[in-house]
């Protein structure tokens, strides 16, 4: 039997309008890749989002 995993990929979109996708449990910040807007902090094994989230890819 194959467990699922328990992260998630989600795509967020900065103000800048850059949309990206990022791992929904990061160990370390979160910048937009165009304007260098933080966008999400890791806390204790989840990401807390400065902005919410577009989608839940799996």
């Amino acid at each position: 039997m194959i467990q699922e995993p328990r992260g998630k990929f989600v795509k967020i979109r900065c103000k800048c309008k850059n949309e990206q996708v990022v791992f929904g449990k990061a160990a370390t910040e979160i910048h937009c890749l165009v304007c260098g807007e933080l966008l999400g902090k890791p806390r204790g094994g989840k990401t807390d989002f400065v902005i919410h989230p577009l989608e839940i890819l799996k």
